[in-house]
């Protein structure tokens, strides 16, 4: 205790401190006046709180320790030959349509099929009143005969008069007119015979046959209905629908880039002999039979800039049918080092452009800009920022940015 000049009685403490075992250890110098007052009590009391929070804060400020590397999961991207595909759309069509039309006048009298059946060729499928034509072969028959029947008698004056002229019982211009007329009668048979021949395909006619095996759809007349040959008049349609064609387009551009590339060897011929096409519906199904392609047209539609390709699939089932939407999956050729990035490590920038975080030799993240073909699978097939044995970050992309210490794991093993 020590007395000042003023009156003032003073007691120093030693070191105190105020939370055992922290780190503010400080001195409290305590003053005892003669007369102390509340409002100095006040003080005092403030001036220690405002230095445990000044020493608090400190400790807040603190630097934290450095952290260590980010775990990250990667994939070693590695070439492998790959099968490259390309899928267009397109529509199908019947193998063979034939449109059955009359090819003679008259009254349909029958209809011999069930709507939407498979016919065989030449089943009958109407028949058209054939009464005038049978007559008219009858007519063709007699005249015919008749013909032949002139024939045999010019034929026997011709032999008598051919035997009399070597006597000269006959004179020349006898046995010339007896050769003229036998030459006519001649003629007269092969013209009754034609007729008689075309009385008789006339008659045929009448019965209205299919001239492919398929199936038919609805009837374009009924039973009375008047029918012409000079209008050839639609009766009903057949389409073979075993095998089908797929009708797809496909861009000039394209086609020319994949001839570029098959001649400069990035891809190689898919196969020999024709080209495989797969084919799925329009439900997602995939169809179990492959097809082929069968020919690429020669002319570019000026209208689209796409060239016509047909292709050639099996239908057994009937599952196919004219006019479906399909999408058609070509072998364009093999890709013998393609480079397969997982899409889940490829994002995309302001500008939309793909871009991927790789792990260089110093365990650090890059930025690489792609340049992507196309998808495959999951993945996409990369043509440019992508070199054998990078490792690309799939797994922790929210953890990195460019220049970030890593410690790559094969992904799916990351903790």
């Amino acid at each position: 205790m020590i007395r000042r000049a003023d009156g003032v009685l003073e007691r120093e403490e030693p070191n105190i401190d105020v939370q055992r075992g922290s780190r503010y250890p400080f001195t409290l110098r305590m003053t005892t006046r003669s007369r102390p007052t509340r409002s100095r009590c006040v003080a005092g009391l403030a001036i220690i709180a405002a230095a445990v929070l000044v020493a608090a804060c400190g400790a807040r400020s603190a630097a934290p320790p450095a952290p260590g590397p980010v775990e990250v999961g990667v994939v070693t991207i590695s070439p492998a030959p790959l099968t490259l595909t390309r899928e267009l759309p397109g529509r199908t069509s019947a193998f063979r349509v034939a449109e059955v039309r009359s090819r003679v006048n008259g009254i349909v009298q029958k209809r011999l099929f069930v709507e939407g059946s498979d016919v065989k060729e030449g089943q009958k499928l109407f028949l058209i009143d054939p009464a005038p034509y049978e007559a008219a072969l009858d007519g063709a028959k007699a005249a015919l005969a008749r013909a032949e029947a002139t024939l045999a008698n010019a034929r026997l004056q011709a032999q008598r008069h051919a035997d009399l002229i070597k006597s000269n019982i006959v004179s020349q211009q006898d046995h010339d007119n007896a050769m003229a007329a036998l030459k006519t009668a001649e003629a007269d048979v092969a013209a009754a015979r034609a007729a008689e021949q075309t009385a008789r395909i006339n008659f045929g006619y009448t019965t209205v046959t299919a001239p492919v095996r398929g199936r038919i759809g609805r009837s374009a007349v009924t039973e009375g209905a008047y029918v012409q040959a000079a209008q050839a008049t639609l009766l009903a349609t057949v389409q073979q629908l075993d095998p089908v064609y797929v009708d797809v387009t496909q861009s000039a551009d394209e086609v020319l880039r994949l001839r570029r590339d098959l001649e400069g060897g990035k891809l190689q011929g898919a196969g020999k002999g024709q080209v495989r096409v797969r084919l799925v519906t329009d439900d997602g199904r995939e169809y179990a039979h492959a097809g082929t392609l069968q020919f690429t047209d020669v002319t570019v539609d000026p209208g689209t800039g796409s060239i016509a390709l047909r292709a050639l699939f099996a239908n057994p089932k009937g599952e196919l049918l004219p006019g479906m939407f399909v999408r058609a999956r070509l072998e364009e050729g093999v890709n013998p080092a393609a480079l397969l990035v997982p899409q889940v490590g490829v994002t995309r920038d302001q500008k939309g452009m793909p871009v991927a975080m790789v792990v260089n030799g110093e365990r650090k993240v890059e930025r690489r800009l792609l340049v992507t073909d196309r998808a495959v699978g999951n993945a996409w097939l990369v043509t440019e920022g992508i070199r054998p044995g990078d490792q690309v970050i799939v797994e922790g992309l929210q953890k990195v940015r460019p220049g970030t210490l890593v410690n790559p794991v094969p992904a799916g093993g990351s903790k």
